[in-house]
């Protein structure tokens, strides 16, 4: 009996010292805030293909494809602090977001609704894209004209590209000219807020900044229109609010 009690002893001991060898070797693994945005986007992706996923500072989880040599997340940005953990500003004022040349976001139409915030993402003007502290996530970027060419040259080009990167149907957009979203790109309508002007064109439109500057007062950015199925490019007024896209580094 006495011999069996050690044995039973040194079975467990070995058995606790694998289980702490396993834990020692896993890998680490990000501590990320719990964040309430998180599966709550109603984005329809494309299920015929394998998204990946990253995350940013807040802990906001993004669907990610890989389009020819390229990796994009497939949701607009909806960070509210930039990569070295700052907060971004952000108003109400018309007024003070048509002037400032400090960076700045916002939820289109000032919603909290959780769903529209988690699915359309949030509007930034080109002043944070441009911030030192980094608008994108680690080892990320916010795309140039030029990545966005690659990416629109590997679709097709300007007059058909569109067809490939929009959210298929009408979930978002008002109208749908026979979008396939086969790329998994997944556009989504979500608007933008023009100078002083207040907001406008969700489910008509989609802006993305690009990080291009063009002068001290306008930057490049591309646009999607649901009517058709054109990429336009294009520069406009830094203080406009546009999404981001962000693309692997």
């Amino acid at each position: 009996m006495i011999r069996q009690k050690y044995k039973t002893i040194i079975l467990s001991i070995i058995l606790l010292a694998f289980a702490l060898f396993l834990q020692c070797c896993k890998p680490d693994e990000p501590d990320l805030p719990n964040n309430p945005l998180n599966g709550r986007t109603t984005a329809v992706f494309n299920p015929d293909l394998e998204y990946g996923t990253t995350s940013d500072i807040e802990g906001n989880i993004y669907k990610t494809i890989q389009i020819g040599d390229q990796i994009w997340m497939a949701e607009n940005l909806r960070t509210t602090k930039y990569k070295n953990g700052e907060g971004i500003a952000t108003t109400f004022s018309n007024e003070l977001w048509g002037t400032t040349d400090v960076g700045l976001y916002c939820n289109y139409n000032n919603t909290e609704n959780l769903d529209s915030i988690a699915t359309y993402g949030r509007l930034y003007n080109w002043y944070a894209v441009n911030n030192e502290n980094g608008l994108a996530p680690e080892g990320w970027k916010v795309p140039s004209v030029s990545d966005w060419n690659t990416l629109i040259e590997y679709l097709g080009g300007d007059e058909i590209a569109g067809n490939a990167m929009k959210e298929k149907g009408l979930h978002h957009w008002d109208y749908d000219p026979g979008s396939t979203n086969t790329s998994g790109f997944t556009a989504i309508p979500a608007g933008s807020r023009y100078l002083s002007e207040d907001f406008n064109w969700m489910s008509i439109y989609c802006y993305y900044w690009t990080s291009s500057e063009f002068n001290n007062n306008v930057a490049g950015f591309l646009y999607l229109y649901y009517g058709n199925t054109i990429v336009y490019k294009d520069s406009n007024f830094k203080n406009n609010g546009y999404s981001i896209r962000c693309i692997k580094e």
